[in-house]
């Protein structure tokens, strides 16, 4: 069985970034008759797995959608035990990162958050900065049309005094003020648990991405599922606005 697993594996085109909307945790847990904390907390295991899986695989980039600027409208109880969840798994995250020689970089506006969260953040980022094997960036108080704004206010900023000129701005000069600087875009872009929406996620960076949508919840979002969105990708035919020759 795992000798056909590794055949297969091998006859993939496996994507070089995948980006992951963590979708279903709290639905997860409802059908359980649980919390949604009891869901997030089997979510965030998950999460804990799925970077060995990337790097077995040969995936260079992991971008995870953990925790939006629209999700603090969330109750107090679920906000604050998602905070809880953060800090151990910030902590944690330090030996993942050194267990899979994985760079961690945090997307989205971090401001938001506690000192000791944001202490953590760096400090993850600054131990892990080291390592290159695999790519792996959370988006934690992360919105799209939040990011480009931010971006978009920097670089009036740069024009207003100078060090840029309005006719330098091309695509490549807008990606240099996202979150995601030098980081390649997504090939393969996962949704969990049946919505069918991007919810304000990669915006920009999404523009030719292959989009794989599943009803299946993120906490049984397993390592055939995985491969089962790859074999998907391996589908299709990515022409980039272009005609592919007969």
């Amino acid at each position: 069985m795992k000798q056909e697993e590794d055949e297969r594996r091998i006859a993939m085109n496996v994507p070089n970034h995948i980006a992951i909307i963590l979708d279903g945790n709290g639905r997860w847990a409802k059908k359980r008759h649980m919390p949604r904390t009891y869901g997030h907390k089997k979510g965030c295991e998950r999460l804990e797995t799925i970077c060995d899986e990337m790097k077995q695989l040969g995936v260079k980039y992991l971008t995870v959608y953990a925790f939006s600027t629209e999700n603090w409208k969330r109750s107090k109880e679920e906000v604050d035990s998602l905070m809880s969840l953060f800090r151990g798994y910030l902590k944690k995250c330090i030996k993942i990162s050194e267990k899979n020689k994985m760079k961690v970089r945090i997307i989205g506006d971090i401001r938001a958050f506690d000192k000791d969260i944001q202490e953590s953040i760096l400090e993850l980022e600054r131990f892990s900065s080291q390592y290159d094997e695999l790519h792996f960036q959370i988006a934690l108080n992360y919105g799209s049309r939040d990011e480009i704004t931010r971006a978009v206010r920097h670089m009036a900023k740069d024009v207003k005094e100078g060090r840029l000129l309005p006719e330098e701005i091309a695509e490549e000069t807008i990606s240099s003020y996202l979150d995601t600087a030098q980081i390649p875009d997504p090939d393969l872009m996962i949704r969990t648990s049946g919505e069918l929406r991007l919810s304000n996620y990669l915006l920009w960076q999404l523009a030719y991405t292959e989009f794989y949508f599943t009803e299946v919840p993120w906490p049984d979002f397993d390592y055939q599922e995985l491969i089962k969105a790859i074999e998907k990708y391996n589908e299709r035919d990515r022409r980039y606005g272009g005609v592919k020759e007969e």
